[in-house]
């Protein structure tokens, strides 16, 4: 049944599932139409609100639409091309190959990658999309060199899994919000509560259940949705995505700036130096608060210094750069649909139509899958907490629900369909060289058959 349901929606999202850039344009188009149905705002209102800067100062202001995600786009570049040069280093990809090398059987390689994407994405998320990817592709690899089938499309959706379980990790966005005095004040005005400890969200029976049933069921349906032999399809000779710059030949033309560029001292002064900060900045604030920043400056300067030299550090970057196409086209547009659902009123008709509906024992689920539902126009964890935390924390209060059983339902939410919306996958995409439409139909698979357990554990808890 596992098989059929996972072959039956991969064929369904091969023929017709378009491109993710498209995807964004359909997805905005039907976010005008439903806020042009269901709220009273004009036409040009919500223009305004789609491209942010109709409502007065067009300099100063901080941006509310199409240009709001421009620094978090920055941020995605980055972590793809730091991630992958950190890991075209020669001892990363040392580590890496043993890790691909380690897998006997097709299954242990699906399995095996599932599992290492949910571990890395539960430490951090960028971490986990970074690893998966480069783990998808290199394990299809050494099948192939062994002689082992395996289906790529398949092995590149367990490579992807992690950003199923990432929000009940240690970069959860909801989770951490929570623990600040200042943040919880503004989701529950008026109300002294204090903060929601980890030990009530992350750290939190509940979570620790969803976390542990996760890393042991998905690898296990994975396995179970692999294809016959004769219908696998292993990744092609020069399949990749992104591919490693061949080696620099030893003899060069020895001149001051050939010399300097090609130099370990200016790689390992600048590249230490910056993970003496980071350790020092994390060590303030908490080495679980780590965010992309802090991701992104980790691969860059551990990747200088595994390269052990500027020029070397730069063709692998530039190599990377070229994978970034999807990100800088696409997060614009998701950023108008933000503004556009935020700013008329559509995430909040959402979260009050699960506040009007629901009791104190459906309450739960009912976050959880209209925290799916909004997930799918507004792919961003920490963007949705700010519109949605309000009213989930408030009603949560009001039907005396356990306020960390509902933060970890709106996360479990988040996550859960970013198995359907294939936005976080671009990086992955850039990588491995597959299309959006070969794993999605496995991975919503997937997210159809978890989705019941999730909703049992947050019901019985």
């Amino acid at each position: 049944m596992i098989r059929g349901l996972g072959n039956a929606l991969s064929k369904l999202a091969h023929r017709y599932m378009p491109s993710p850039f498209t995807i964004a344009l359909a997805l905005t188009l039907v976010t005008f139409l439903v806020a042009a149905i269901s709220t009273p705002k004009s036409l040009m209102e919500l223009l305004g609100f789609w491209g942010g800067r109709l409502d007065g100062d067009t300099v100063r202001a901080k941006e509310k639409g199409f240009w709001m995600l421009i620094a978090f786009a920055m941020q995605m570049c980055l972590i793809l091309v730091t991630g992958f040069a950190l890991a075209s280093t020669p001892l990363a990809k040392r580590a890496i190959a043993w890790l691909a090398e380690r897998p006997r059987t097709g299954n242990q390689a699906i399995a095996g990658t599932a599992l290492i994407a949910m571990m890395a994405a539960y430490i951090n998320w960028g971490l986990g999309l970074i690893v998966g990817a480069l783990l998808a592709r290199d394990v299809a690899r050494a099948c192939r060199r062994q002689g082992i089938p395996v289906h790529y499309p398949l092995l590149g959706a367990a490579g992807y899994t992690g950003l199923m379980v990432w929000h009940g990790g240690f970069s959860g966005s909801a989770p951490f919000k929570v623990t600040q005095a200042k943040d919880v004040a503004e989701l529950l005005p008026g109300v002294d509560i204090g903060v929601i400890p980890l030990e009530q969200t992350i750290l939190s029976p509940l979570n620790l259940t969803i976390a542990c049933l996760m890393f042991v069921l998905v690898p296990l349906i994975l396995v179970r949705m692999s294809p016959p032999v004769d219908e696998m399809r292993g990744i092609e000779p020069g399949q990749g995505g992104i591919e490693e710059d061949e080696e620099e030949p030893e003899s060069f033309e020895k001149t001051p700036a050939a010399v300097l560029e090609r130099s370990p001292i200016l790689a390992w002064l600048l590249g230490g130096a910056a993970l003496v900060y980071l350790f020092a900045y994390l060590s303030k604030i908490g080495f679980n608060r780590a965010d992309l920043n802090a991701i992104n400056l980790f691969f860059l300067a551990l990747g200088l210094i595994l390269h052990g030299s500027p020029i070397a550090y730069g063709r692998a970057v530039g190599r990377a750069a070229g994978g970034c196409a999807g990100i800088i086209l696409q997060f614009p547009f998701y950023a108008g649909i933000m503004g556009l659902m935020k700013q008329s009123g559509l995430m909040e008709q959402a979260s009050t139509v699960v506040a009007e509906w629901a009791t104190k024992d459906s309450f739960e689920a009912l976050t959880f899958l209209s925290a799916g539902i909004v997930n799918l126009f507004v792919p961003s964890g920490g963007g949705q907490w700010g519109v949605q935390g309000s009213i989930v924390m408030q009603s949560a209060q009001a039907l005396d629900v356990p306020l960390g059983n509902a933060v970890m339902a709106f996360s479990y939410g988040d996550g859960w369909t970013n198995m359907l919306q294939p936005f976080w996958a671009l990086p992955l995409l850039a990588i491995t060289g597959l299309k959006a439409r070969e794993l999605v139909g496995y991975t919503a698979a997937l997210m159809f058959l978890v989705g019941p357990v999730i909703i049992a554990c947050l019901t019985l808890f």
